[in-house]
Order: C-alpha cells, then structure tokens, then sequence
C-alpha cells in the first residue's frame, strides 16, 4: 500500500473507514424490516415529533428502522460518505434522549437527517469529493448542523458529492459511483446524489443539500423525491462548502430535500421555528409566513423549452399533465415567454468560471479522475482564447449553431472590469425577468427541472452542464425553485418516433441538444421517475411550498397521484 500515490491511499482509507462504520452497527441493522420497523417509517414528520416528544417512541427505535434502510440503500446504490448511526445512538445528549419526554421542547426531536458530505459537522470530514480532504475533520459544525442539533434531529449519515460539487452523476474516486435506487444503470444526479438515493430508499426523512445550478433539484427529480432551492440568505449556510470559494456571484444555497411534500413543509416551518438568523449571521430574520392556496384561482405561466434544448417526450408529458390538472381545477394557464434563459445562462456560467474554475480545480490531486463532462470544462477552460474563438467562427459557418459558438467564444477567463461588467448584465438581465413576471400578472412559473429523465451511467458528457439550463437560470436570478414527482418514464407513450434522427426537428437542432437527445432512449428508462418544477420570487418559500401542494392535488383529483416505489 506505501507504493500507491497518496491520492489512492486517501481513497482506500475513506473507504475502509466507512465499512468499519458499517460494521460497528448492531447486527439487528442487516436484518429486514420488522412490521414495528415499517410503521415508524411511514410515519410522517410530525407524527415523529410528537411521538418522540410524548416518549412513545424511543429514538432507538427510529434509528434501528432508518438503520436498516441506510444498510439496503448503502448496498444498492452507494450513498453514503460516512455513517454516523452509532455515535447518535448511543449519544447522551439530552436532545435526543428518549427518556426526556417531558423536557425542554425540540421541533424535530426524533428526526432522521442526512447531511450532505459538503457540510460542516464538528470531528468529521468534510470531503466534498476530494481526496486532499480525507483526515482533516471540521473544527466547528455548520450553523444548520449546531441549529438540528438544538432543535433534536438524529443526523445519522453524510451523504456523497462527485468532487468540488459540479457535474451530473455523484461519482467520485474517493467514494465510488451512487446509482439510482429505481435502476442502478442510472445516475441518481448530482450534486447532492447521494442524498437523493437515500431519501427515495427511506433511508433519511430530510437530506440537507446545496444547490449552484440545480443541485438540489436535479437528484430530486432523477430520484422521485422533492426539493427546493431556497434563495440566498433564507437558510442557513455558514459552515457550508461551496464549489467555488468565495463567488458570490452566483451563491450556492444551502437546501433540503424530503420523501413527502407535507415533510419538506413542516421541516421548513420547524427550521424558521428556530430562529435561523440566530446562527448565521448571513440569514434574514424572516420567521414562517402562513399561506393558504388551496382556495385561490391562480395564474401559471408554463415555460415549454428554454431555447437550448427540447424537453424530451417523457419530460414534457409531466408538465402536460401538470397543465391540464390545474387547468380542469379552474386555475389560469398561460405560456410564458420569459427574458432569453440562454443569454442568462451565458451571464451566469461566465461568472461562475471567471477565475478558469481555479477554486474547483486547487484541491484535485494529479491522479484524481473527474467526471468526462467536467474534464471537457477543465479542458476549455484552458484553451486559448484566439483557438476557441476560430472554432466559434467555423461552428457558426459549419452549422449555424449560435448557442454553441457562443458558449466556445465566451468561456475564458475575466479579468475584474469583466467581472464587474458581467454583474452589472446579471442584474439588467434579473430586473429584464421581473418585469416579464409582473407584466404577465403571474403567480408561479412551471417548467421542467431538466429535458431528461435519469441518464444513463456515463453518458455526462454527452448531455454536458448546459443542459441544465431550465434549472441554473433560477440560481442566476435567485429565486425559490422547487421540484415534485409527476409520473414514471412510460416506453409505450414516451418513445422518439422511429426516424427522429432523420427528421427535420432533429436536423434543426444544435450540438448540445443533440448530444442530450442521442442518450435518450424510453425504453431503457422505463419506470424512472419525473418531475416537475415549480418557480417563485425571491424569499417565496411558504408560497412555493404552497404551489407544489396545489399541483400535487391537482394531479390526484385527476387520478394521477405519484406513488413512489418501495425499496
């Protein structure tokens, strides 16, 4: 082992120390579930708190049911960074001790929740994905860690990232590839893979995310569970590791995703309980807003394509159906044109690689493998300037193909008048969407969270970063953006016509969207879960929240309720 390189060795040891970690477990952990087992796991958030709270059930108890679906989804799909099980079980703090029933009230008291191997939590590492990384525990907790303890919640796992957070597969060498629970040929998304794995396993009630581009959102709909970027300064984010150090430019959010939607909600309500802002400075006192839909004829604008790339038949099935549903319930559904989600996609990814990605890329060892689709980054990055704008100018001439060229032409690095020039088009361009917003009289905007269901297990590549277009733009204007499960991949309804890549609609399109489209196959993701997005204002969490109720009632009174799979 002392000939390997240190990368490896770092490797090797994570690894190893997880499996001890697996197996320091009580045996009972690798045993199915129980029927007591199976009745704490379909309890809902509250009914956790309330039974933990009362002395009903013992946190013991919850973590022996959660235990044994970290097991399975750990073996199935490779989820976690590090499990922490042990050490909560047999913890004597008083906010989770079982025999306190009658003590200081805890709003989570009792509650599973992962956390995201980005994330700060004091005597562990904090990886993100790198090796460099591995035997350097945090020497402080995060504010939301030190908040969920307060407030009673078992943080029992942490969760895997592919490295520095960026790409759309959770792979890493440190950790290996997290596949996605319903067909392990599949990606379960990225950046917070792991954490949707393990939710759509029952493995954790609410996984703490982060989301720069759809991080969140991403797994949530790959994995068929829901999440919702928060805006800037909403949730607690101090002692949370970002992609890129210090770009405030585009912040990534700290966010949490959930198994149900009444979860997601009360997890919120309960977090705003606890008074944020008393733990990151960075945090709005805004306390919880009460807000009541249910009654409210509403207008929804409906963003079909985002100018890159189509949404593909399964994909624009669910926001069909999302449409009709809420338009047989007597709300207002228009098509909405915003403000070129290209143009600020451009914005945004200049600013986000203005340094050529020097934050990312710093703590990569030379022998740490990334990701395909972010080596091609790595590698344009690093062209210079005149050979990427010759190939822009034969692109343009070759194909037409202005999305492309652009992109090739446009991504180098900035120098700090650019830099300023590009926030001062971010917000022109943010004021641009207000406007739209207002002038349309909207309440919220549906669009698909990405043209593809689950891909297929390195395929990233193909699909690259930008076509995660539908899902960034919201990081760019910071608004609240969430995502629920709709309906499956159907390969009866959802297949390409035969000659599709011999048709005109697909002669038209441009690189990227072909590259997205030659992944695309309904058969293969038969049974792959899809969802849908549903878009608010800055700091329209409860509003938000709200939507997604109204959409997911809609869609049961038209007797397409989302039932997830049991794993």
């Amino acid at each position: 082992m002392f000939s390997l390189s240190p990368h490896r060795r770092d490797c090797i040891a994570k690894q190893q120390e997880r499996q001890r970690q697996l197996d320091a477990l009580p045996i009972t952990y690798t045993e199915n579930c129980t029927e007591e087992d199976i009745k704490v796991l379909d309890l809902s958030l509250s009914e956790l708190v309330q039974r933990h709270q009362a002395g009903s059930l013992s946190a013991s108890a919850v973590l022996q049911a959660y235990g044994k679906k970290v097991v399975s989804a750990q073996k199935a799909t490779n989820c976690l960074a590090g499990v922490m099980l042990r050490e909560t079980l047999f913890s004597k703090s008083p906010s989770i001790d079982s025999d306190q029933p009658h003590g200081h009230h805890r709003p989570l008291s009792g509650v599973p929740v992962s956390i995201k191997d980005c994330i700060d939590i004091e005597g562990y590492d904090t990886t993100v994905g790198y090796s460099s990384r591995v035997n350097k525990p945090a020497t402080s907790s995060a504010a939301i860690v030190r908040l969920l303890r307060d407030a009673g919640a078992l943080m029992h796992v942490k969760t895997t990232t592919p490295p520095g957070m960026l790409g759309l597969e959770t792979s890493s060498d440190l950790f290996g590839r997290t596949s996605n629970p319903y067909n392990s040929k599949f990606v379960s998304g990225a950046s917070t893979g792991g954490g949707g794995a393990l939710l759509a396993s029952r493995g954790s009630v609410i996984e703490i995310g982060t989301d720069i581009g759809g991080s969140v959102r991403l797994p949530a709909h790959f994995c068929g569970v829901y999440g919702m970027r928060s805006s800037i300064g909403r949730f607690p984010n101090l002692g949370t590791l970002p992609p890129m150090p210090g770009l405030d430019f585009i912040a990534t959010s700290c966010s949490p995703m959930a198994r149900r939607l009444d979860d997601l909600e009360e997890f919120w309500k309960r977090v705003m309980e606890m008074k944020p802002w008393d733990y990151d400075h960075t945090c709005v006192p805004i306390p919880w807003r009460p807000v009541n839909l249910e009654s409210k004829k509403l207008r929804w604008g409906v963003v079909w394509e985002d100018g890159i790339v189509p949404p593909s038949p399964a994909c624009r099935r669910a926001l069909e159906w999302v449409s009709d549903a809420l338009t047989k319930q007597g709300h207002e559904v228009v098509n909405f044109a915003p403000p070129s989600i290209v143009d600020g996609l451009s914005v945004g990814l200049q600013l986000c690689f203005s340094d050529a990605g020097a934050g990312f890329f710093a703590p990569l060892r030379k022998d740490e493998k990334l990701d395909p689709v972010i080596t091609g980054v790595k590698s344009l990055l690093g062209m210079p300037l005149f050979v990427k704008q010759f190939l822009a100018m034969v692109t343009r001439g070759l194909t037409g193909d202005e999305v492309w060229a652009s992109m090739l032409e446009k991504f180098h690095t900035k120098t700090s008048e650019e830099e300023r020039a590009l926030v001062v088009a971010r917000e022109a361009y943010r004021a641009r969407w207000h406007e739209a917003w207002e002038a349309e009289g909207l309440d919220f905007v549906l669009l698909v969270p990405h043209p593809l269901p689950a891909i297929p297990s390195g395929t990233a590549e193909k699909v690259t970063l930008i076509s995660c277009g539908y899902m960034m733009i919201f990081n760019i204007l910071d608004y609240v953006a969430g995502v629920l499960p709709v309906s499956f991949v159907n390969k009866e309804s959802d297949s390409l016509p035969k000659d599709f890549m011999k048709s005109e609609e697909y002669k038209r399109m441009g690189t990227i969207s072909k590259g997205v489209y030659s992944v695309y196959d309904a058969e293969a993701m038969h049974g792959l879960p899809v969802g849908v997005q549903v878009v608010g204002r800055r700091f329209e969490e409860e509003r938000v929240l709200q939507a997604m109720k109204v959409v997911e009632d809609a869609l049961e009174e038209c007797g397409r309720k989302f039932t997830p799979r049991e794993f």
